[in-house]
């Protein structure tokens, strides 16, 4: 659910006018009214709070969150970075320890595969058109959840295999010819890791992910997903253009990195730790 109806269905569950969900939650009317009309979205700090509220209030937050399989009924514009060019048919073979597993990886914004490939001589950069007409699509939203399954494919569950948590993540995709999510880039890959060793919060986590706005990642799973996936333009990246690529990636990297210790810094005491979760349950 998108924030101005997750906002009207909290009201309509409460009761509460606009005027007292904002003093519950220490914002002024006119803030709680632009969320609700669509015109700003709350901070990760008001997410928190209206979390909080939720919480205090007998409902549960999460199932606004929620992930959904859906049955795809457009077509997208997409990119995708490859080492040395594709040959034949498209195939979902890249590595297993990838995001999502095993599958052939487009971002909605070029800057995704350009940093991916930038040091690799025959590197080349494709536009593609995915139709995902007749696919089962599981749509996965930035949160724990997402966190967990990057987890799961990555190999950082096993030390929990065979128990309820590893199995919802297991199947979590099963039957599904395509994945949804955002992006694992250069920037959170390392605030993932600080969380996955047990350095930050699940709370440090989902709020590093809210201020670094990522960009969002299709990957086909199937062959029946990759066959509808056709390409409309190859671009060999050059010397220069892969040196250009190489430092604004680096700077980008760092800036995010900068971003993110402030945040983990300010809910290090909040939330619960990776081994925590697995033990726990979510």
């Amino acid at each position: 659910m998108e924030i101005p109806e997750i906002i009207k269905e909290i009201r309509k569950r409460t009761g509460d006018s606009q005027k007292t969900l904002a003093a519950a939650l220490n914002v002024n009317f006119a803030t709680v009214n632009r969320w609700e009309t669509g015109k700003f979205e709350p901070s990760p700090i008001a997410l928190d709070g209206l979390r909080a509220y939720c919480k205090h209030r007998g409902i549960d937050y999460a199932e606004f969150e929620g992930n959904t399989i859906r049955t795809g009924k457009e077509t997208v514009l997409l990119y995708h970075g490859s080492k040395s060019g594709i040959t034949g048919d498209i195939k979902p073979i890249s590595r297993e320890l990838c995001d999502f597993g095993k599958g052939f990886y487009m971002g909605t914004e070029q800057m995704q595969p350009l940093t991916l490939i930038c040091n690799f001589p025959d590197a080349k950069l494709y536009t593609v058109k995915a139709d995902l007409t007749g696919l089962r699509v599981l749509d996965i939203e930035v949160g724990i959840d997402w966190a967990l399954l990057i987890a799961y494919y990555r190999g950082k569950m096993e030390s929990v295999k065979g128990s309820d948590i590893y199995r919802k993540y297991a199947g979590m995709a099963d039957d599904c010819d395509m994945i949804t999510g955002y992006i694992a880039n250069d920037r959170m890959f390392i605030v993932l890791d600080r969380f996955f060793s047990g350095e930050i919060t699940d709370i440090a986590l989902i709020n590093s992910l809210s201020a670094l706005k990522l960009g969002k990642q299709y990957v086909a799973l199937t062959d029946k997903a990759c066959r509808q996936i056709e390409i409309v333009e190859e671009k060999a990246i050059g010397e220069t253009e892969r040196g250009e690529l190489r430092l604004a990636s680096q700077a980008h990297r760092q800036e995010g990195i900068r971003q993110a210790d402030e945040i983990c810094r300010k809910y290090r005491r909040e939330g619960r730790f990776f081994d925590e979760i697995l033990g726990g349950g979510v």
